[in-house]
């Protein structure tokens, strides 16, 4: 008789990832998804023919654990260009990366959304993060991002026209609160890699490692109840013994799933999608929000960067927003993100089409803060026994979340040998 398996709760990147392992190590296990379908936060729907990832994301290229768990090759990556196309003043200003784009130097250094010492900065910040191994970021002083930046001598401008939207758009939270160790860590990744959309939108990421796990390995439409160290209450009333339970969901699932109290904090994000007759923008590259005025954080075109994204002869617009809290109805946040476009892109944006918005209340967990115990390893036992992975136990990430289910299968194979 087989033993009982290792019950691994979450089917996002970090429960696949922790299942592949277990899969490789020969170990038996059972994946358990509440949803429809694998992935977590990493989801792609259809929609009138163009793909939508349910909040934008990105892959960087740069990621260790992708590099090592994923078949890049296989995703047909299209790839964002460098630098920003920032909108400040009433004008577009495009801020190159002189290391990928050397020919745009002097464009990039003459670039009005910072003096010429903040581009020297810059190349400094560049070179430092780039120094040793990218770990040890994780092991310098702690600050804020926004304060960080001062203290680098980053003016207000450079800070306010790029770092904000910016990394405000990867933190998902404006006033830059999150971890300068965070910071670095990420700023590092994005300057040694590029970013990437695969042709099947980001969905495709959890679909390609799901392809190398038995289908009786995984139930999807399961909802779990509670959980101990060997043990797993459904909610249909059915109990499960487990060798081991590993928690691989987000932060507040684990919380409910235990019988915590404690109230984490999270970010939240909305995204708006928009069919055009034609793209806005003939380049694939991360337009910025320099003014810090109004809705629009970022826009981006992907089907710019991965042509699947939309249908032949249509373009797919992708709107990231930010300070929302003051509407209560999403026609209000349409008809406000319009009148934005049409003031950057004219009387062709009355043309586009309103596709899907979606809203995450729960996209990343509040970092303003990392402690050093949950980064080495990237998983941990709570009190219960009941081990806990995912991309909160890292740096919060497509990174974080296979590096750390990665780790908590690796741990239990090496320890039961």
């Amino acid at each position: 008789m087989e033993p009982a398996p290792i019950i691994i709760v979450g089917g996002g990147l970090a429960g696949l990832a922790c299942a592949r392992r277990l899969q490789g190590a020969g170990v038996p296990y059972l994946l358990l998804e509440a949803s429809d379908r694998v992935g977590g936060r990493v989801r792609t729907e259809s929609v009138q023919g163009f793909q939508l990832d349910v909040g934008f994301q990105v892959l960087l290229t740069s990621y260790p654990a992708a590099r090592q768990q994923l078949d890049m090759e296989a995703l047909r990556l299209g790839r964002f260009q460098s630098g920003a196309l920032i909108r400040r003043n009433g004008k577009f200003v495009h801020l190159a990366d002189p290391w990928r784009e050397p020919r745009r130097f002097l464009t990039a250094a003459l670039a009005p959304v910072g003096s010429l010492a903040d581009k020297l900065r810059l190349a400094w910040l560049r070179y430092d993060v780039g120094r040793g191994a990218a770990d040890a970021l994780l092991e310098r002083p702690e600050t804020t991002t926004a304060d960080h930046l001062r203290q680098r001598g980053f003016s207000p401008r450079l800070i306010d026209s790029f770092f904000r939207p910016f990394f405000g758009g990867v933190f998902l939270e404006s006033e830059l609160q999150t971890s300068s160790r965070k910071f670095e860590y990420l700023f590092r990744l994005f300057s040694s890699g590029e970013a990437a959309l695969p042709a099947g939108g980001m969905g495709q990421i959890p679909a390609q490692m799901a392809t190398e796990l038995p289908p009786d390995r995984i139930r999807l439409h399961t909802r779990v109840r509670a959980v101990s160290a060997h043990s797993v209450q459904l909610a249909n009333g059915d109990s499960l013994t487990a060798r081991q339970v590993i928690l691989a969901c987000d932060p507040w699932q684990a919380q409910r799933l235990l019988g915590a109290t404690d109230t984490l904090a999270a970010h939240s994000a909305r995204v708006l999608y928009f069919a055009a007759p034609s793209p806005p923008i003939n380049a694939p590259i991360l337009v910025l929000n320099g003014d810090g005025q109004g809705l629009i954080n970022s826009l981006c075109v992907p089907s710019q960067v991965a042509a699947s994204y939309a249908p032949a002869g249509q373009s797919l617009v992708s709107v990231s927003i930010r300070g929302d809290e003051h509407l209560t109805e999403d026609r209000q946040r349409w008809d406000q993100v319009r009148q934005e476009l049409t003031a950057w892109f004219g009387p062709q944006v009355q043309a586009w089409r309103e596709l899907q918005m979606y809203h995450i209340p729960h996209a990343l967990p509040d970092q303003s803060r990392l402690e050093l115990p949950l980064l080495q390893p990237r998983f941990t036992q709570h009190p219960s026994g009941v081990l806990l992975c995912g991309d909160w136990q890292d740096v919060a990430s497509i990174q974080g979340a296979l590096q750390s289910g990665w780790e908590v299968a690796q741990a239990w194979v090496s320890n039961s040998n």
